[in-house]
């Protein structure tokens, strides 16, 4: 097998296309890049098959069905693409492992479980590592960023004598400006200054690097994230599915709405503020959090209870 029909080869091919239509495809190209070393590294030739697909999506042996089923559709749109060049390629059917797609309940990080993972981070490794982990899992919980928002950040993007982030075409093609509270201002800026101490020509315009100073891959975040949450212990509540460092977003968000509604705060007349903060197109995936989290409906539920004693006057 040559380097130019390897897998590898062909997956990258495939998106630097799909970066040409305006797709990011943050998450999905890092899935497939790992189905693409997986195929090349156990020796198999020629067009994608619905054997090898299947085999690659069902490796999490402790990951569930639903994971498992975005994993192959992952696959099965590459090989759509692929069979344009290749007839022989098999397409996996949809729904051939179930549903891909569902919105559970997100995790909601405690003060103390945010404490944990910073500490935890900030032991991991030695250099870059103890510095990036810690900053950037901080920026998540103070910011509500999405991971791949994060990482995209070059150095020209923040501003730390405005306190300014620009984040620059994101998941929905649409840019925005995010402020900071000062606290994140300051451990950006010591972040900064050591990273520069230590790679003061890096090879990446990232703003967070690794250790080689290269600009931060979002598998290797996850996988990172996923071995400091089993080195913490912490558990799993029945029913609910294990934290992600996904959810450090879904908990911000949390935590204003409450904030809100424990402060009296019209939050349909806010809510729009918010949902821009966090790039969100429409305000429906803002409202989202109001019923998936039984905390934030049970405060709806006292506020419209107040409301209908009143008389519907407030």
């Amino acid at each position: 097998m040559t380097q130019s029909n390897t897998m590898l080869a062909q997956v990258q091919e495939y998106l630097v296309f799909r970066r040409q239509l305006g797709f990011t495809d943050r998450s999905s190209g890092e899935e497939l890049r790992l189905f693409a070393r997986y195929a090349d590294k156990t020796g198999h030739s020629g067009p994608i098959t619905t054997a090898l697909a299947v085999r690659w999506a069902k490796l999490p042996t402790n990951a569930k069905p639903m994971y498992w089923a975005w994993r192959l559709e992952t696959v099965s749109k590459f090989a759509q693409h692929r069979a344009l060049e290749d007839p022989r390629t098999e397409v996996p059917l949809r729904g051939l492992l179930g549903r891909s797609f569902g919105r559970g309940r997100p995790h909601i990080y405690s003060d103390d479980e945010v404490k944990q993972l910073i500490a935890a981070s900030s032991k991991w490794g030695r250099g870059m590592p103890s510095l990036t982990y810690p900053t950037l899992f901080g920026l998540l919980a103070s910011t509500g960023l999405r991971v791949g928002e994060s990482l995209g950040l070059k150095r020209c993007d923040v501003n730390l004598e405005s306190g300014v982030l620009s984040i620059i075409k994101t998941k929905s093609a649409k840019s925005r400006l995010v402020p900071l509270h000062i606290s994140t201002i300051e451990a950006l800026r010591e972040y900064a200054r050591q990273r520069d101490r230590i790679w003061p020509h890096p090879k990446s315009e990232a703003f967070f690097i690794t250790l080689r100073g290269t600009g931060l891959k979002y598998w290797i975040v996850t996988t990172t994230f996923r071995k400091l949450r089993r080195q913490l212990r912490w558990p799993i509540p029945e029913g609910e599915s294990a934290a992600r460092v996904h959810d450090l977003r879904h908990t911000f968000v949390v935590r204003v709405l409450i904030r809100w509604y424990e402060d009296g705060t019209n939050v349909d007349e806010k809510i729009i503020h918010l949902a821009a903060y966090l790039g969100h197109i429409n305000p429906t995936s803002t409202y989202w959090y109001l019923t998936a989290i039984p905390e934030l409906m049970a405060l709806t539920a006292a506020r419209f209870d107040a409301y209908s004693k009143a008389g519907g006057i407030q």
